[in-house]
């Protein structure tokens, strides 16, 4: 699981000496659903901002970046004026740092 999120191949490309991409695929489902990963980000973690390694102050950057008007063509004579619907997200971190 790890060789394939650190290359980024997808999972049919996976060697051989991983097993059966099918099977690595399945446990990596299941273990994403059951929330294995989620558990163990918040441990690692909560155990680095215990000895201090974590700098817990978040900066975001307001820069606009615009494209050129030929940037948002879709491939079709004249481009598309239909605008997609946008979806709102909100960013929450992963473990409260005052928490504790």
């Amino acid at each position: 699981m790890v060789y394939k999120i650190r290359t980024g191949i997808s999972w049919r490309d996976l060697p051989e000496r991983h097993g059966p991409w099918q099977t690595v695929y399945t446990r990596f489902r299941r273990y994403t659903l059951d929330g294995v990963f989620t558990r163990a980000l918040q441990q690692i973690q909560a155990c680095a901002d215990a000895a201090g390694d974590i700098d817990w102050l978040v900066q975001i950057d307001s820069t606009i970046v615009r494209a050129h008007q030929h940037a948002a063509a879709t491939g079709q004579k004249g481009g598309s004026t239909a605008r997609t619907s946008r979806t709102s997200r909100t960013i929450t971190p992963s473990a409260d740092p005052e928490a504790d």
